[in-house]
């Protein structure tokens, strides 16, 4: 009966706290404010590709600087590439990607457009004149390599090779020129389209990699409350049953059925309690409450404090529940109905605490006696999470002796 309860009451614990860690991973990942892994690839492709447009306008900038007899036109042509480069990726840098219909407009005006209206109306008649408004072309095709469809994207490289092509034959520019600047327009769009495929493909490993990790740190977080309520309900409510079970005290004395309220309270606040809830306890408080845990099923304890330090509230409760469950071990297996407690401050560590558990039972082997869950995860687990350790020494017919230190 007393295995049944208790597997019945761990089960629905363990289950109405199952999705608390799910869900506080889930909103702190919302609200941090880091971008996925896509974000990033993106960013990074907004901002060099307006880097490779600066150059090309800074280029534009010197040449129409030096020629003053076109300024009108060579300024007009420069302020329509200057403005439509800052609506283009100022609105990308905002949205974080790039509007087609920018990239459209940018490509027909400053890619097409412009070239054809400096040799037409701005009385440019040799190559070196048209060559900063033919750059402009290459980070165009840039843009439109990484942000438009792939026929899109196509369809916009052959316009700029057939403004390419025209514009620099009208000017007398020999054949090696126009192939050149033609090799430099096209690898601009593979290899900024390749950047980008590379990218994109590192984000996405990058976002799955972060979502295994949270899943994870959500299974990590899931057993530790599975396992830290395990143990909890195995120093309480296990404990109260075994003795119950085994007939050692009378269920029906005061002392026992005010033990068992307790624990049906604790077992509620178990339950309702969210995982961000901390116990604040001095030290002698979480001692004393264990003592009276084990008091009321009939082990006598003489508990001794001197100079006990300030600890924090989270070794305060460990050092609580390790002294109840070494208690408990007293009275289940010492075959006496006395122990002895002692807690002290560390002489050999500044803040520190040492709390010792004492029984004139038979002892044991421990080279032959393994420890039990208690031992192993209510006292040795509990200190070792909070940065303490405990030690056992016993051997047969000298009692047991538990020490528990922290800092260990």
């Amino acid at each position: 009966m007393a295995d049944v309860t208790g597997k019945s009451v761990r089960e629905g614990v363990v289950l109405a706290l199952l999705s608390l860690p799910v869900r506080r991973i889930r909103a702190l990942r919302g609200t941090s404010g880091v971008a996925s892994g896509l974000q990033r690839a993106q960013s990074f492709l907004i901002v060099a590709t307006l880097l490779y447009r600066a150059s090309h306008l800074t280029v534009g900038a010197l040449a129409v600087a030096q020629r003053r007899s076109e300024l009108p036109l060579q300024y007009a042509g420069f302020a329509a590439a200057l403005g439509l480069s800052v609506l283009t990726y100022g609105a990308a840098l905002r949205r974080g990607w790039f509007d087609r219909r920018h990239i459209w407009a940018d490509v027909l005006v400053t890619g097409c457009a412009l070239p054809m209206a400096l040799w037409a109306w701005g009385g440019v008649r040799e190559p070196p004149a048209i060559a900063w408004a033919m750059l402009l072309g290459g980070s165009a095709s840039a843009v439109a390599a990484i942000s438009l469809r792939r026929l899109h994207a196509l369809v916009v490289i052959g316009l700029l090779i057939g403004t390419h092509f025209i514009g620099y034959h009208v000017v007398g520019a020999s054949p090696a020129v126009i192939l050149g600047h033609t090799n430099s327009l096209v690898s601009s769009a593979v290899m900024t389209w390749l950047f980008r495929w590379y990218l994109l493909r590192q984000g996405r490993l990058l976002d799955e990699a972060n979502a295994r990790a949270v899943a994870a740190e959500a299974h990590k977080a899931r057993y530790a409350e599975r396992l830290e309520h395990h143990r909890a309900l195995h120093d309480t409510v296990l404990a109260t049953l075994t003795t119950l079970a085994s007939g050692s005290v009378d269920a029906n004395a005061p002392e026992v059925r005010q033990r068992c309220a307790r624990e049906a309270a604790y077992l509620r606040r178990l339950i309702q309690q969210t995982a961000e809830e901390v116990h604040h306890r001095e030290i002698g408080t979480a001692l004393e409450e264990a003592v009276g845990s084990v008091e009321s099923l009939q082990l006598r304890v003489t508990a001794q404090y001197h100079d006990l330090p300030q600890v924090p509230p989270e070794v305060a409760a460990a050092l609580g529940d390790a002294v109840r469950e070494a208690l408990n071990n007293v009275r289940r297996h010492a075959g006496t109905g006395h122990a002895y407690l002692t807690a002290t401050r560390d002489p050999d560590a500044r803040g520190g605490a040492v709390v010792t558990v004492v029984d004139r039972g038979p002892g044991f082997d421990p080279e032959r006696c393994e420890p039990g869950l208690g031992l192993r995860g209510s006292v040795h687990g509990r200190m070792a999470e909070v940065g303490g350790r405990a030690t056992v020494d016993t051997a047969p017919g000298e009692g047991v002796r538990v020490e528990l230190r922290w800092p260990g």
